[in-house]
């Protein structure tokens, strides 16, 4: 079944704007594979560790931690995380120096069948300003 998660930037270092999107993903897929789709959606390179908490906020003393070094990612599916657990978030975070954080958020449109010759994930739709990982500065502003 296909999914649409929202994957809202709720900040980085260089966050200038609000962005948002929505992305079409099967159920079956992994974290890891939220991961790629959202490093291709914000057109960032893969180029920093992560990981995916579930928590009242993303800062929360109590949540639960998905990342490369115990291997969660790569094994937890999309549709094994929902329902979360009541008044839980999901939250992908990104570069460890930089922090960028994202929050995803399963929407009330309903899961289908895959469409036949679509790839997935997609992106679907995005509003405001895609965020720019590493802006260019220019060298009289320093």
């Amino acid at each position: 079944m296909i999914l649409t998660l929202k994957i809202k930037l709720q900040g980085g270092s260089y966050a200038s704007a609000d962005w948002e999107g929505l992305i079409e993903i099967d159920a079956a897929d992994t974290l890891e594979d939220l991961h790629f789709a959202i490093q291709k959606a914000v057109k960032f390179g893969n180029d920093h560790l992560y990981e995916f908490r579930i928590g009242r906020t993303e800062r929360s003393g109590n949540r639960q931690v998905f990342d490369d070094e115990t291997g969660n990612v790569y094994e937890q599916t999309i549709g094994g995380l929902y329902p979360l657990p009541d008044k839980q978030s999901l939250y992908y975070y990104f570069d460890y120096g930089d922090s960028w954080l994202f929050k995803i958020s399963k929407t009330r449109k309903a899961e289908h069948e895959p469409l036949q010759g679509v790839e997935y994930p997609r992106l679907i739709e995005e509003t405001g300003i895609k965020p720019e990982q590493y802006p260019a500065y220019d060298e009289d502003d320093e």
